[in-house]
């Protein structure tokens, strides 16, 4: 399995699972993050913090860790 956050710059990958629990899983579902969705990754910070990303038409930036708890295909 890969996470968001192993994906290179200018791919389009499908979210095929949250990890995680309670709060932060709710606030990434809340972002509009949830199964099935797709989302293209449009930059990575030098260092990798944070990733930014498209989803659902609108520009989002998330945190390394958070990206870790997203696993895609």
């Amino acid at each position: 399995m890969k996470t968001l956050r192993e994906v290179e710059c200018g791919q389009t990958v499908t979210v095929t699972k949250l990890t995680g629990a309670g709060p932060v899983k709710r606030r990434i579902m809340d972002m509009g993050i949830t199964k099935g969705v797709e989302i293209y990754v449009r930059k990575v910070a030098p260092l990798g913090d944070p990733v930014e990303v498209t989803v659902r038409g609108y520009e989002l930036s998330l945190r390394k860790a958070d990206a870790e708890m997203i696993q895609v295909e």
